[in-house]
């Protein structure tokens, strides 16, 4: 009978990066929790003013496919981000099936401050790799691009 000691020595890639994603998002929620956000909701805000900071309202939609995550949890976060006065959700005008999302000014400095927060929290917890601007932190994010086939942004 193995310890869990021996399981975890012998897991798998797959499993590992589980467990790290598992820890990193828990760890967000922690951090964002006293501004009243989840990982999840934090997410969507730090996506959604990255792609407005260039004047772009984008669609759920949109945000749904630049996020990963599935457009009907998008659009149930997009709701309860809007009960909570993060986000303005209307009637796209070139398609009236979709919805348009847009920070508010509450959004905004909320979500200014979840960024600073989570970029804190990354430079934490990449210290072991030689912190969030380290060569080997580098690396790894060139391999986790790879293996989601993602195309490197610069």
């Amino acid at each position: 009978m193995s310890t869990v000691k021996e399981a975890e020595a012998q897991a798998n890639a797959g499993y590992l990066i589980w467990r790290l994603a598992s820890r990193w998002r828990a760890a967000v929620d922690r951090e964002v929790a006293p501004l009243g956000l989840t990982h999840a909701q934090y997410s969507l805000l730090a996506s959604l003013y990255g792609l407005s900071r260039g004047g772009a309202r984008p669609s759920q939609r949109e945000l749904a496919d630049f996020t990963g995550l599935d457009p009907i949890y998008v659009s149930k976060l997009a709701r309860a981000l809007e009960r909570a006065g993060f986000v303005i959700r209307v009637t796209h005008p070139a398609d009236p099936r979709a919805v348009q999302l847009s920070l508010t000014d509450y959004g905004v400095e909320i979500v200014l401050k979840a960024v600073r927060v989570v970029h804190a929290l990354q430079e934490r917890l990449t210290r072991p790799l030689g912190g969030s601007r380290g060569a080997r932190t580098a690396e790894l994010i060139d391999m986790l691009r790879q293996l989601l086939n993602e195309p490197d942004p610069q």
